[in-house]
């Protein structure tokens, strides 16, 4: 994404391990957020304003002879994964569901929980239909089904942590099944769209929750690298939501945001456990697809490869996410605003 970009992960990358919080420490989706009085502070303005730059530096690097020998070794390591990108997502699903097979008693992510004894089954039996592609879709339809069981169970505010798993099936059906994609929509964009949502998402939740980190954050000293706890938190979130939105963005930006993003996920199963191995499995292998893709855009596209472009497309995004999050919120669980 860019030198700057760069060195920035890379200086906070302890810092911004990406557990995901729910597995590991006590939460209620349905209490008080953090007010956006709180959450919109000078100190967030600042990094926001510095993630901003970062990001166009990166969509300037994009554009010069620089940029165009870094995507064009990018390309070169990543051909293989290229090549086999829909064996690579199904052998990582099929890993994730036997995972779950094995443990029992969880739906699709450690908080998600079911007594069903069926369930564990049917993870099973999905995780054999991905042997071929044929049967493949047995487990796009069989995530859906899942998906809308812990829907119920958990309700929707806490089921927006993971459209990934959505696009995850669509893209299982859509690749297995080309007749099926009436729309002509290329599954890798819903792969592309659905873990950048998921991600912006999240990190929403480090501004609006902080305090549910704050058992990780005392249990790993080495992750904050010294700073505060406010800042810490703000910064992960503002990190997290920059990487997450460069996944949309212009193509070296995008493939270097998700090669920075597979190494926060892996450096995180060092401090974590098995439990993010398994947790993170599936978005891990998703991000080494799209890091390999080289698929440019349309001329009407790359237009938007302005200055002007990405601080409205990022300042757009930041307010819709931070709407939608307290807005959702405020109508279910009847939470204040400010």
């Amino acid at each position: 994404m860019g030198a700057g970009l760069l060195a920035w992960c890379v200086a906070t990358w302890p810092g911004v391990a990406e557990a995901h919080v729910k597995w590991f420490c006590d939460f209620n989706v349905a209490s008080q957020p953090q007010t956006l009085q709180n959450v919109l502070t000078s100190q967030f303005a600042a990094l926001s304003v510095l993630a901003v730059c970062i990001l166009l530096i990166g969509c300037l690097v994009d554009q010069t002879p620089f940029g165009a020998a870094l995507s064009a070794a990018l390309d070169r390591v990543t051909a293989p994964i290229r090549a086999n990108a829909d064996v690579l997502v199904r052998a990582a699903c099929g890993f994730f569901l036997i995972a779950l097979w094995t443990w029992g008693g969880i739906l699709l992510t450690p908080e998600l929980k079911t007594d069903s004894p069926l369930i564990p089954l049917l993870q099973l039996g999905m995780a054999a239909s991905l042997i071929s592609p044929r049967t493949a879709p047995f487990a796009g339809f069989g995530i859906v089904g899942l998906y809308g069981l812990a829907l119920r169970q958990y309700g929707l505010f806490h089921l927006m942590d993971y459209p990934i798993f959505l696009g995850v099936a669509a893209y299982l059906v859509l690749t297995c099944r080309p007749q099926w994609n009436v729309l002509e929509v290329r599954p890798l964009e819903v792969l592309r769209w659905s873990a950048s949502i998921t991600l912006m998402w999240a990190s929403i939740e480090k501004w609006a929750y902080p305090q549910w980190t704050l058992p990780l954050y005392l249990g790993h000293p080495a992750m904050s690298l010294g700073y505060n706890f406010d800042l810490f938190m703000r910064a992960a979130g503002v990190i997290e939501f920059t990487l997450a939105f460069a996944l949309l963005w212009t193509p070296l930006v995008r493939r270097s945001a998700a090669t920075i993003l597979i190494g926060m996920f892996v450096s995180a199963t060092f401090e974590f456990g098995k439990i993010d191995v398994v947790g993170h499995s599936v978005i891990i292998a998703v991000l080494l697809v799209l890091a390999a893709d080289n698929v440019t855009r349309s001329a009407s596209i790359r237009a938007w490869r302005s200055l002007i472009a990405p601080t409205l497309g990022y300042g757009l995004a930041l307010a819709a996410f931070l709407a939608t999050y307290y807005g959702v919120h405020a109508i279910l669980f009847g939470t204040t605003l400010t």
